[in-house]
C-alpha cells in the first residue's frame, strides 16, 4: 500500500506541474496576442522582434509605448485580484468570498467620485493631475476595509459576520457613488462609469512601476502565508491546536487582500469577479496545498483580465469598452453556478 502511495505522489506532482505549464503557456499566448492585435495587427514574428528591440521602428514604438503597458497592467491587476480573492476565501473558509464583499472595491469607487467632485471646475475639467486619481481610489479602499476590520475586532465577529459588515458598507458606498453620479455633471459621471466598469486602456509605464513596486512586496508575503492558509482549512479548534494564531492570521489575510485589491483597482478600476472565479477555478484545477493553488489562481487571474481586454479590443474596435464588462459576463453566471452548487450540497 505504501509503495502505491509513494508511486502516486510523484505522478501527482508531475500532473500538477503539467497544469501549471499549460496555464503559463496560455498566459504567454494571450500576452503575445494582446500585443499583436490592435488598429494595426502584427504577426507573432513581428511582435517578438519588436519586444527584443530588433523589429521595425514603428513596430517597436507601438509595442513598447502602447501595447506592452496595457498588457502588463491587465496581467498584474488580474493576478493581484486573484490572490486577494484566494486569501479571503482561505481566511473565511468560504468559496463565495471575494474582494468586493469587504467593501474594498466600492470604497475605491467612492474615493474616485469624491476626487472628481472636489477637483473638477465649473467646466468639468480636472484642476489637478489625473495621476492623483489612483491615490484617491486606494484611500477609499483602505478606509472602508479598515472600517470593516475595526468593526470585526471590536465585536469579535467570526469571518462570516465580517463578510456581512463588508456587504453593508459596500452597499453604503454604492449608494454614495450613485448619488454623486446622478447629481454631478454628465462629464464627471461618464469618467466614473468607465472606471467603475474596469479598464486598462490608459495604462502608462509610470503606473506600472508603482503597481509593480507594491506587488513586489505583497505577492511574496502572500506566498509566505500559504502554510498558514493550509492550517486554516481545519476547524478553529484544530487549527489553534497546531499552534496557529487563528484570529491574527485571518486579520493578516484580510489586510493582505485589502492591499492587493487597492493596488489593482487604483489603476485598472473596479474589474469584477476575478477575485471570485480565479481562486475557485484554481482549487478545482490543481487542488493540493495552498501554495500551488495560489500560483494557479495568479496565473488564471492574469489570463482572465488579459483575455477580457483582448476580447473588447477585437469585438468593439475602435471603441474602448471596459474589460470589466467581459469579466462580469463570465463571472456572474459562474457565481450563480457556485451558489446553486452550494445549495445542493447543503440541501
Amino acid at each position: 500500500m505504501s509503495l502505491v502511495a509513494g508511486a502516486s505522489r510523484p505522478a501527482a506532482i508531475l500532473e500538477r506541474g503539467g497544469k501549471f505549464a499549460i496555464l503559463a503557456l496560455v498566459l504567454a499566448a494571450l500576452a503575445i496576442a494582446s500585443i499583436g492585435f490592435g488598429s494595426s495587427a502584427m504577426s507573432v514574428g513581428r511582435v517578438l522582434l519588436a519586444v527584443v528591440g530588433e523589429g521595425q521602428r514603428t513596430d517597436t514604438v507601438i509595442v513598447w509605448s502602447l501595447r506592452m503597458p496595457r498588457m502588463l497592467m491587465a496581467a498584474l491587476c488580474g493576478a493581484a485580484l486573484a490572490l486577494a480573492g484566494f486569501a479571503l476565501q482561505r481566511a473565511t473558509r468560504n468559496a463565495l468570498a471575494a474582494p468586493s464583499v469587504l467593501g474594498i472595491v466600492d470604497g475605491a469607487a467612492l474615493g474616485v467620485m469624491v476626487f472628481l467632485l472636489l477637483f473638477s471646475n465649473e467646466s468639468n475639467a480636472l484642476i489637478v493631475s489625473i495621476l492623483w486619481q489612483p491615490l484617491a481610489a486606494a484611500s477609499g479602499a483602505l478606509l472602508f476595509a479598515l472600517t470593516v476590520v475595526l468593526l470585526a475586532v471590536r465585536t469579535g465577529a467570526p469571518p462570516l459576520r465580517v463578510i456581512l459588515y463588508g456587504v453593508a458598507l459596500g452597499a453604503l458606498a454604492k449608494a454614495g457613488v450613485t448619488l454623486f453620479m446622478i447629481d454631478g455633471p454628465v462629464h464627471r459621471a461618464s469618467q466614473a462609469a468607465v472606471w467603475l466598469a474596469g479598464s486598462v486602456h490608459q495604462a502608462r509605464w509610470s503606473d506600472l512601476s508603482t503597481l509593480a513596486g507594491a506587488l513586489a512586496l505583497l505577492v511574496p508575503l502572500a506566498f509566505l502565508l500559504t502554510r498558514r492558509m493550509d492550517q486554516l482549512e481545519l476547524d478553529e479548534q484544530s487549527a489553534a491546536a497546531t499552534g496557529l494564531p487563528v484570529r491574527a492570521t485571518q486579520l493578516m489575510l484580510f489586510a493582505l487582500a485589502t492591499c492587493l485589491t487597492a493596488a489593482a483597482v487604483s489603476f485598472a478600476g473596479a474589474i469584477g469577479f476575478v477575485g471570485l472565479v480565479a481562486p475557485h477555478a484554481a482549487r478545482l484545477l490543481v487542488g493540493g496545498r495552498a501554495f500551488g493553488q495560489a500560483v494557479a489562481a495568479a496565473l488564471l487571474g492574469a489570463a482572465m483580465v488579459t483575455a477580457a481586454d483582448l476580447v473588447v479590443r477585437l469585438a468593439f474596435a475602435p471603441l474602448e469598452v471596459p474589460a470589466g464588462a467581459v469579466t462580469a459576463v463570465i463571472g456572474a453566471p459562474y457565481f450563480l453556478f457556485i451558489l446553486l452548487r452550494a445549495g445542493r450540497v447543503h440541501a
